[in-house]
């Protein structure tokens, strides 16, 4: 990738069209496939994202110009770093108040009602306030591989990613850049996005963050990383609060958006989406977590019980998850979100050593 904007934007064009003209994935090709759910892509206009009233109303160039506010003495996240980044310095996350941007496309490897059948149009941000040591985007999220982008840009981005039939605009680790995705929107939303905002992070979030965006997200997919905050601690950076501000986050997400249903033309729209990944010796408390969902949000709350864990960047450094999880280890997962009554489950094909 070149070392400018202009060579950044053009990479992410690149990356976008092989979706064009790759036969094997075919999602934009002239096919009677895709000729056949023109008529969804028809329902599917008839859908309004929340955030298009508060566009109507000012309102959201205000929230996110309040949310930039709060870079002067950063509390964005738990971490609660309190460092200026309006003035160029940087917290526990790295980022500072430019915009970073690893790439941009349409991404087939979410669940498929977010998926569909053109893609859900991902924004990778760069940087991470959770910095697990087994992450699997740690080129991104630990070292900073991406460029700096306006707000123009990343509305741009958005009102690309639609051009194309993207479903929704998937924000992935988007937490420390909460302002510039409020006021991106807003510039979108005046040049005619229409499309879902999915809000893709680790499920650790500040209520007081996550009221602003009331009425801004349409789907929230939060992860649900632990029960307990020892093992939080020691694999996500000291992040000891996170089992119970996410049990607060959750709550919350909640209650903004409610249950994630499917629209007649078999995608979501709107609603809770929980990913929880299953690891290795029980490191990510995974009946805890289940129980908690099955007693705190409906039973058919959208869980997806997620089997792929891989060791990545410094896992192999723990030996507890130095290794993928066990047929045995997944299915107990399954077996566990059963017994507590949760009925609407995501369980994936897996491969097990």
């Amino acid at each position: 990738m070149e070392g400018t904007r202009r060579g950044f934007l053009r990479y992410c064009l690149l990356s976008i069209l092989p979706y064009f003209i790759h036969t094997d994935r075919a999602v934009f090709a002239l096919s009677e496939k895709n000729r056949s759910v023109k008529g969804k892509e028809d329902k599917a206009k008839e859908f309004e994202p929340s955030y298009l009233k508060l566009h109507r109303s000012g309102e959201l160039k205000k929230r996110g110009e309040r949310l930039w506010e709060s870079m002067g003495s950063c509390n964005l996240c738990p971490r609660g770093c309190g460092v200026n980044r309006l003035k160029g310095e940087k917290g526990f996350c790295n980022a500072n108040s430019q915009l970073m941007v690893s790439a941009f496309h349409p991404h087939f490897g979410e669940e498929k009602p977010i998926t569909g059948w053109n893609g859900s149009g991902t924004i990778f941000f760069t940087h991470c306030n959770l910095r697990c040591v087994y992450c699997i985007n740690w080129e991104i999220n630990h070292e900073g591989r991406g460029e700096v982008v306006t707000i123009e840009q990343l509305a741009e981005m958005m009102l690309g990613l639609q051009k194309i039939g993207c479903h929704n605009i998937n924000l992935v680790t988007p937490t420390h850049y909460s302002p510039h995705i409020l006021l991106a929107a807003d510039m979108a939303a005046a040049k005619g996005l229409r499309l879902p905002l999915l809000y893709n992070s680790s499920g650790w979030e500040k209520l007081d963050v996550l009221k602003i965006l009331d009425g801004v997200v349409d789907i929230y997919l939060p992860d649900f990383k632990y029960s307990n905050g020892k093992m939080a601690s020691k694999y996500s950076s000291g992040a000891d609060t996170y089992p119970g501000i996410t049990k607060i986050a959750i709550s919350e997400m909640h209650r903004q958006v409610g249950v994630a249903r499917l629209e007649k033309d078999g995608l979501i729209k709107k609603g809770l989406i929980i990913r929880h990944l299953v690891l290795p010796n029980n490191v990510s408390g995974t009946r805890e977590v289940l129980h908690w969902i099955a007693n705190n949000l409906p039973k058919d709350t959208y869980v997806n019980l997620m089997s792929q864990y891989t060791p990545q960047y410094k896992a192999f450094q723990y030996h507890e998850i130095s290794r993928k999880i066990t047929r045995k280890e997944y299915n107990d997962a399954i077996k566990w979100a059963r017994e507590f009554g949760l009925i609407n489950l995501d369980i994936q094909g897996y491969y097990f050593i």
